[in-house]
């Protein structure tokens, strides 16, 4: 099967000959200088706030958005040989082309370990008259010294918390998603300004229509490249704080950035590797090789979900926007019979966050749909019972034989960077579990 081709368009300053029959383009920009699905919107609110990235930055966030066009609207069913591993070719402009070539075998690596895809990417000049899209920086640097990612989720919420307690300076990063997120977003931030003041955030509304590729809408739910995109946007953001290397600060519990597989049909790419270390590791080698001034951080890779509450340096005002924050995978998936945007309760997310509040708090008020996992057997045919009879597995194996723990880390990827302390990464995973244990004690699920 040949690679699905997609290119970008930078409108008619941009030459382009016809597409021939499978090749794809996408136009980048809504006018002769603004640039459309969502980046020219960015790039002002970033001037509104004095901030002016980078031209290598202003590339990176139009790759992100590329790949995620390719990664939501081409279906893995009809464009991969084995079902799942997809062949793209992404061709796109960017003002240094001999850089980019020169990072292009990192940024294939980075992907394919991503998403299970095989990707290929090239570049070409930017047309002349189009050299310099991003706007004149101030004189003044803006007053932020550090760029942290705001998903909405309950990781986020304890990241920006310690951030601000601490006296940092901050500006957060959130991609404008589904109507779900988007909210917790903004109720979180409601409560957090009336706590720290008036705190600066991007929201990256990137999206396309249904039909970008396909007049019939084609579209892929699993979104595994959905961080690349993340990311490029908070690099976009640090490389307009300029004198100064930014530390961009990914607030993520080390039982989710590991992602052990519960089951052993739950390999590679079947399981997210969102903030894997070995991810991030090559994050921060493709930022050095652009000469983007910014570095990815994990300060929680060591602690469980449960831990980063327990220690979070805002007690009272973590209590208090507990409930706003959202971390279900579907909290849409209950409106089909009627009920309202909520957390599911029996989710891989949902788990870890009610064992960790259990572990932390004592008390959750979260609304799960399944409220109470004790109140009936939970039939692992279903959604409701398969997560939770996967855990109780994998828990059992773990406290069975807990040296188990330093092998099974390596299951979603490699971690033989030299930074990654291999036994507190063992160590996170046997607690992290042992949070989800307890949570599932006195639980049934089996077929029914």
């Amino acid at each position: 099967m040949a690679a699905y081709v997609l290119r970008a368009h930078l409108g008619p300053l941009d030459p382009l000959p016809a597409a021939p029959a499978g090749v794809a383009t996408v136009d980048l920009m809504a006018g002769e200088r603004s640039l459309a699905h969502g980046i020219g919107r960015v790039m002002a609110d970033a001037g509104r706030l004095g901030m002016a990235p980078t031209e290598v930055a202003l590339d990176l966030l139009i790759l992100g958005v590329l790949v995620y066009a390719a990664d939501t609207r081409i279906p893995r069913a009809a464009f991969a040989q084995d079902s799942w591993s997809r062949e793209i070719r992404l061709e796109l402009p960017v003002r240094d082309p001999a850089r980019w070539t020169a990072a292009g075998p990192l940024l294939q690596r980075l992907l394919r370990f991503l998403s299970g895809d095989i990707w290929e990417i090239a570049f070409r000049p930017r047309p002349a008259r189009l050299m310099d899209l991003a706007p004149q920086r101030p004189l003044n640097a803006p007053p932020y010294d550090g760029v942290c990612l705001f998903s909405g989720g309950l990781d986020s919420l304890v990241g920006v918390i310690d951030l601000l307690t601490a006296g940092r300076r901050l500006v957060l990063v959130s991609h404008a998603s589904e109507g779900a997120t988007s909210d917790s977003q903004n109720q979180l931030i409601e409560v957090l300004n009336k706590q720290f003041g008036a705190i600066d955030r991007l929201r990256f509304w990137i999206g396309f229509n249904k039909t970008l590729l396909d007049r019939a809408g084609s579209k892929e739910d699993t979104t595994r490249a959905r961080s690349f995109l993340f990311f490029a946007a908070a690099a976009f953001a640090a490389s307009a704080i300029f004198d100064r290397e930014v530390t961009i600060t990914v607030p993520e519990n080390g039982l989710i950035s590991l992602n052990v597989p519960l089951d052993p049909l739950r390999l590679g790419s079947l399981s997210t590797r969102t903030t894997h270390p070995f991810y991030l590791a090559r994050w921060n080698d493709l930022l050095q090789a652009l000469a983007v001034p910014a570095r990815l951080e994990t300060p929680y890779l060591h602690k469980t979900k449960g831990e980063m509450l327990a220690e979070c340096a805002g007690q009272d005002l973590l209590r208090l926007a507990l409930t706003s924050s959202m971390s279900c995978s579907a909290p849409t998936k209950g409106r089909w019979v009627g009920r309202p945007i909520e957390h599911c309760g029996y989710c891989v997310p949902c788990l870890i966050r009610r064992a960790a509040i259990a572990a932390a708090l004592g008390n959750d008020p979260t609304m799960y749909t399944l409220a109470d996992l004790r109140a009936k057997g939970l039939n692992t045919v279903s959604s409701e019972g398969r997560q939770v009879r996967s855990f109780q597995l994998a828990v059992e194996r773990v406290a069975t034989h807990p040296e188990m723990a330093a092998a099974l880390i390596h299951k979603p990827g490699p971690l033989n960077d030299p930074q990654n302390d291999l036994e507190q990464l063992a160590a996170v995973y046997r607690r992290g579990m042992a949070e989800v244990g307890a949570l599932l004690e006195g639980v049934t699920a089996g077929p029914t």
